[in-house]
């Protein structure tokens, strides 16, 4: 029954995108700075494609920050029909929704032999907390209906963002670290940190996890045979990146384009508003202190890789969620589509769920943020009756939301961790009731 569910919905989410694709909200979709920035834009890439074509290099100018092997995919679709493209980007999220469908069954079975290593270990209270495998076959269901009907996914195929691309690329690298499959891993690894760079930070939970699913009684994480782990799958994933680098130097005759790709990605020349945080910052601030605060913002996506590596180093795949989770909060020109991203992949944590404390104040600030967004973008730019502080305080509330948001999820998650070791009755040792704090 949960199956049929399952392709009733997957199968819905297509008709309801293409549906929507006769509408009129394609087009507005494709003008919203919330759905494309700089680096994902259709319009912009067309026009790269055109300089291209003209014998123009693309990236002489500040218009185009595609990488060179998707500008030649770029390129192939273009060929087509307005209609085929359309297509295309519904048969892109269409495997996204099969990616996700094979990930949450493989992470089902991975819940399922973590609790059983571990299980004895467990304190003797609760029952009410293990997991079966009853309870993860609902969880399909769930991540179906996260993607098929998650507006934020459906707004960026249907703004034809190329941050799907990216997507993409992240769960194929999920979907072959749960296979095990490294060499498939570090490619995919190595293509989405291509093409945007930031996943590169991702190495650390996939490193981690190889090493884990080799020596599962392991307790150390530095010892040599760590290291020659770790080092297995960096040099897999950076030759890998080599390899797309270097292809793209070799078909573009030059190096220009690290500068026009990463290089536009560090130092965030385009301050076109999105629902981010750097662009009002940055055109506010003195030219002489930008070095210093760009350091300051880019390192934002970075820094938490190691505390909570060390911190979560048991729990890989917790941990490779939280890190995309962040890098869609604080990456110089994020999206929606970096938003469907991670709440697609969030009802895998639903054994989490009863744990968390702000869900309902999320949801609406959620909500408010996505309707308020364009009217108060509408209303700075067009009808010249507010200011740019509107929209920034849209864009800081949203992104408020995301962190209030990730912080609930990560005190949920560890205190069901502390819970399942140490009992849900915490006695204090006078006899009174014990309350558990998240330092």
């Amino acid at each position: 029954m949960a199956a049929l569910q399952t392709l009733v919905c997957v199968i819905a989410g297509v008709f309801f995108r293409l549906w929507l694709y006769r509408s009129f909200l394609p087009e507005w979709l494709s003008t919203r700075a919330e759905i494309v920035t700089p680096m994902t834009s259709w319009e912009r890439a067309m026009e790269g494609l055109s300089l291209k074509q003209s014998f123009i290099s693309p990236y002489s100018g500040d218009l185009f920050h595609e990488t060179p092997l998707m500008l030649r995919l770029l390129g192939f679709m273009s060929k087509f029909s307005q209609n085929n493209i359309n297509l295309m980007f519904v048969a892109f999220d269409l495997v996204c929704a099969i990616l996700l469908l094979k990930i949450t069954r493989m992470f089902g079975g991975y819940l399922l032999m973590h609790q059983a290593h571990n299980v004895k270990n467990y304190a003797t209270d609760v029952d009410s907390l293990i997991l079966r495998t009853e309870d993860l076959q609902s969880v399909q269901l769930f991540v179906t209906i996260a993607h098929a009907f998650n507006p934020y996914c459906i707004a960026a195929c249907l703004a034809r963002s190329t941050g799907i691309f990216n997507n993409m690329a992240i769960l194929f690298t999920m979907y072959f670290l749960l296979k095990g499959n490294k060499i498939m891993c570090g490619c995919f690894l190595a293509l989405a940190s291509y093409l945007t760079m930031y996943p590169i930070i991702l190495l650390a939970p996939v490193a981690i996890y190889f090493y884990k699913h080799s020596k599962p009684a392991s307790e150390t994480y530095c010892d040599r045979q760590a290291l020659f782990s770790y080092s297995q799958i960096s040099f897999i994933t950076l030759t890998w990146l080599a390899a797309f680098i270097g292809v793209s130097a070799y078909l573009e005759q030059s190096w220009d384009f690290l500068y026009s790709t990463y290089g536009f990605t560090l130092t965030v020349p385009d301050l076109t508003p999105n629902l981010g945080v750097f662009w009002y910052f940055f055109t506010e601030m003195f030219e002489h202190f930008r070095t210093f605060f760009i350091f300051v913002f880019q390192i934002n996506v970075i820094i938490y890789t190691v505390p909570l590596s060390v911190k979560l180093r048991e729990h890989p795949l917790f941990l490779l969620y939280l890190l995309i989770f962040l890098i869609g909060i604080f990456k110089s020109y994020p999206s929606f589509a970096d938003v469907g991203l991670f709440l697609c992949l969030l009802p895998l944590w639903k054994h989490v769920f009863s744990y968390m404390r702000n869900t309902f104040v999320v949801t609406c600030m959620f909500i408010c943020t996505t309707v308020f967004a364009p009217i108060l973008h509408h209303l700075w730019l067009y009808a010249g009756s507010a200011n740019a502080n509107f929209y920034f305080a849209i864009a800081l509330v949203f992104s408020t939301a995301e962190i209030f948001l990730v912080t609930d999820l990560l005190f949920a998650f560890l205190r069901r961790e502390y819970d399942i070791h140490h009992g849900k009755k915490h006695i204090m040792p006078d006899g009174s009731q014990g309350q558990v704090i998240l330092d």
